[in-house]
């Protein structure tokens, strides 16, 4: 009875000096706050069938679903950014999926409560609305999310003009996104700057500026071609273009399926590491056959930064965690799972087998395995 006394009594005297202590020891820094995580992921790509899993029954939409697995990673980086294919334009310009794109505004809700940071909006689907489009989903982000960077796509031309430089614990990244092209549709009248295109002048200005401005920078390219595996002579190019004018860190978009991570190094000695795709974040492609498998297997490129010692950004650590999206015809039934926490029982309820049987846990493992380096994944 007595030692239970003194504990009672014990307790808070070590509580109160544990509190005492952490207020007044002189600062210790943790390791671990010395370093800037980015994260990437790649096309949210809204098929007819994932805007259906998101229709709730009064009528509105509900994506949060797709990000319940993958949210606490994406909170936890210092810098979280996406590839939104297309365009966010609200009801008013109807929600519509494959070929001409057009998501409701829930989207962007529920891509901000996901915890990104950094909305990519430069893609080939960037036009599918029109300049109303791009106005739309503008409007939308600087009135219900200010808190939230977008790149790729301006109302104005003072607006393209400026970087997106985006700042947290000391470190100023830039971030600088572009696309190939936009499906033919022609820039809106007056508007030559709506979405910003691989234009090698622009590029080589807009990374200039960034070197000027930032401690490091990121390009985020929409390139190479769909559903292909491997890296073309146009990602080879470009590729060359960003990093001998000073990009630190390339991660790309637009083919719909991973494609390989490599380093390129430059003539003074830089290496840059290169994501040519991420592939898909989540999509459910209208395809069917061999291969469409591939396009349920995306990733997140996971980049650790830190300050030398002469207070310069560098990179300290790089990597990828695959994805794999999986969908069921039924409210939330699209969602996006880690791999390394999907089954193979989980793969047997993808309805993606009705249009490729390939696909399983196994076809997504080995398909990881073949195009990156085991050493880079998470």
């Amino acid at each position: 009875m007595m030692g239970f006394c003194i504990e009672k009594k014990i307790i808070p005297v070590i509580a109160a000096f544990l509190v005492m202590h952490a207020l007044f020891a002189p600062e210790t820094v943790r390791a671990a706050d010395d370093e800037f995580t980015i994260i990437m992921v790649g096309d949210i790509l809204l098929h007819d069938g994932i805007e259906k899993c998101a229709r709730m029954e009064d009528g509105t939409y509900d994506f949060s679903e797709i990000f319940r697995h993958t949210q606490p990673d994406i909170e936890e980086a210092d810098l979280a950014i996406v590839n939104e294919e297309v365009i966010i334009g609200g009801e008013e310009l109807r929600v519509t999926g494959y070929p001409s794109f057009n998501a409701p505004y829930e989207v962007a809700d529920d891509l901000a409560e996901a915890g990104f940071d950094v909305i990519c909006h430069a893609t080939n689907h960037a036009l599918d609305r029109g300049r109303t489009g791009i106005e739309n989903c503008l409007d939308n982000w600087e009135e219900n999310h200010p808190e939230v960077e977008t790149v790729g796509i301006y109302r104005t031309d003072e607006d393209s003009r400026k970087l997106c430089i985006y700042e947290k614990d000391g470190y100023k990244i830039a971030v600088l996104n572009y696309t190939y092209g936009t499906n033919g549709i022609p820039l809106p009248k007056g508007m030559p700057y709506a979405v910003n295109l691989l234009d090698e002048k622009k590029v080589r200005d807009d990374i200039a500026r960034a070197e000027k401005d930032a401690d490091f920078t990121v390009v985020c390219p929409h390139w190479g071609t769909e559903y292909n595996l491997g890296v073309s002579s146009e990602q080879k190019k470009w590729t060359k273009v960003f990093a001998d004018c000073g990009a630190d860190l390339i991660i790309g978009t637009h083919p719909h399926v991973i494609e390989p991570v490599e380093v390129y190094k430059t003539d003074d000695g830089r290496k840059v590491p290169v994501y040519y795709s991420l592939g898909n974040f989540i999509n459910w492609t209208s395809g069917s056959g061999k291969g469409v498998a591939n396009r349920m297997v995306g990733a997140m490129a996971i980049v650790s930064l830190k300050k030398d010692s002469d207070g310069s950004v560098i990179i300290k650590d790089y990597g990828v965690k695959p994805l794999v999206s999986h969908v069921e015809s039924k409210i939330n039934g699209s969602t996006v799972y880690f791999l390394e926490d999907y089954t193979q029982a989980k793969s047997f309820l993808n309805e993606i087998r009705l249009r490729d049987p390939q696909f399983s846990y196994i076809y997504c493992e080995e398909l990881c395995g073949r195009i990156f380096n085991e050493k880079l994944i998470r």
